[in-house]
């Protein structure tokens, strides 16, 4: 393909259908990619958002759906493809797709991230359903409810103690005999008196009938495994992230854990790529921080292209 863009977008999620908006305000000539064959990325897995300013209670679909309209209202274009490679030829970029090649001056990489999954029976089947991946994003669902929450880190302990403040009972499960969470975040933990911890436990299988109602557990012991069952209206998954950095390798500089490093601005080792949302280096992974980063990038974008256009004449 000989044609040119201005910006090419990675990701349809709410920082890259941001980006696009504020891009096709601004009258760059753009182009969204997405791999899968919808748009909404983590989004569209939450059954229900409610901490999205202005739309209490709105389903994850609804917000997605919302998004793209806005988007297409100003007629982005978006095409389906997954990005492979990303190549710098002269002034401008290759993007080469498992299907085709494009080419831009700019492009923001707005990929996102996607949880670890403990791979067992039901999870997938019941996601959205009472499998959580996000406590902040759905734990007021579970008012006065009983929940689990899987993990050890720091993201799992503030889970729990998160919860607690919502639900009657909390277990947290972990698969060893003590948390890798800061100890601060510990001592917090264990004031809680309606957390209960459970110890060198592994979860094996979800079980629900279109909603989560029990799971079973291994707990591993000195005389061997003990399996058993627990009833339980809701599990919280936090067993760490992984970003969508595939077909990224040597694009731009990135932290030990592979994400693009990035500021406010979005501008990252390399001039002409951007990253927003996820996939970038920050504190806070929300909706909301999502959707600032693509408004950011493309404020970004604009700027360097006005200032590329300038060294040319």
């Amino acid at each position: 393909m000989n044609k040119k863009y201005d910006l090419i977008i990675l990701g349809s999620g709410p920082a890259g259908i941001t980006a696009g908006i504020y891009a096709m305000r601004a009258k760059l000539d753009t182009l969204l990619l997405e791999k899968d064959f919808v748009s909404g990325g983590q989004v569209l897995n939450t059954y229900e958002v409610d901490n999205y300013p202005g739309l209490p209670q709105i389903t994850g679909i609804e917000l997605s759906e919302a998004f793209e309209k806005h988007a297409k209202g100003l007629n982005l274009p978006i095409e389906q493809g997954e990005v492979t490679g990303i190549f710098r030829e002269s002034d401008s970029f290759r993007v080469e797709t498992d299907g085709e090649i494009y080419r831009a001056y700019t492009v923001i990489i707005a990929s996102g991230t996607h949880h670890r999954t403990l791979d067992i029976p039901g999870e997938s089947e019941l996601t959205g359903m009472g499998v959580s991946y996000c406590a902040t994003c759905d734990g007021a669902f579970f008012k006065e409810k009983t929940v689990a929450v899987v993990g050890g880190g720091d993201a799992a302990v503030e889970d729990a103690i998160f919860l607690a403040r919502i639900c009657k009972k909390v277990y947290l499960i972990h698969r060893r005999d003590q948390l890798r969470a800061a100890r601060i975040l510990q001592d917090r933990l264990m004031e809680l008196a309606n957390v209960e911890m459970l110890w060198n436990c592994e979860v094996e299988k979800i079980i629900g009938d279109q909603q989560v109602s029990s799971i079973e557990i291994n707990k591993h012991t000195e005389e061997g495994s003990k399996h058993t069952s627990l009833d339980v209206d809701g599990i919280f998954i936090a067993v760490g992230v992984l970003p969508n950095n595939q077909g990224l390798d040597g694009v731009a500089k990135t932290d030990p854990a592979g994400y693009l490093i990035a500021g406010e601005d979005c501008k990252t080792s390399t001039p002409g790529i951007f990253a927003a949302g996820d996939i970038r280096t920050k504190a806070l992974r929300q909706i909301v921080t999502a959707a600032a980063d693509g408004a950011n990038a493309s404020a970004s974008v604009l700027q360097y292209l006005t200032n590329f256009h300038k060294d040319s004449l």
